[in-house]
């Protein structure tokens, strides 16, 4: 057996924007243990040689590497559960003028844009896709409610909506 071995590989693997949201949440909420940080030093590296093509993406890629607090991590993975098992999640969620509001909703998936961490879900309440920032959420309770399937490309917030 080699030890501290040194894989080179001659080309980078292109991966998908959701393959990358992927490995960044799962890092994520792995707290900040010597695990996840050699983890996200490695997704790091993937990205040395990248040009990013904004300040927008440039920070995306950062915050895609930066582990969560622990409260947020816990939070994050109570969605990636429900998302997984297909479940219905009740969020308490204080929006950006601190109205709190209790919702279920169907998470279709968890993604980075730019500081912030989101949760991309149905919402029963309100009838249609949200983005639910991950600090903003106070709280999540699973529930055994199944939910429907949803498509996450569908459901990306920050791409242009076709009219």
């Amino acid at each position: 057996m080699v030890e501290n071995a040194t894989l080179v590989s001659r080309t980078r693997p292109n991966l998908t924007a959701a393959e990358i949201a992927a490995l960044g949440l799962s890092l994520a909420h792995l707290g900040a243990g010597p695990q996840s940080a050699i983890a996200r030093r490695a997704l790091r590296h993937m990205f040395e040689d990248l040009e990013a093509p904004s300040d927008v993406i440039a920070t995306t890629l950062a915050t895609l590497t930066r582990p969560l607090d622990p409260a947020t991590a816990r939070r994050a993975r109570t969605a990636a559960g429900a998302i997984t098992a297909r479940l219905v999640i009740r969020l308490h969620y204080a929006d950006a003028k601190g109205n709190i509001t209790i919702r279920e909703v169907e998470p279709v998936t968890c993604l980075v844009h730019r500081d912030h961490w989101y949760l991309v879900a149905w919402c029963r309440l309100r009838q249609d896709i949200r983005a639910f920032r991950f600090d903003r959420v106070l709280a999540v309770e699973s529930t055994d409610i199944p939910a429907r399937p949803h498509r996450a490309e569908r459901f990306l917030p920050f791409q242009g909506r076709a009219a």
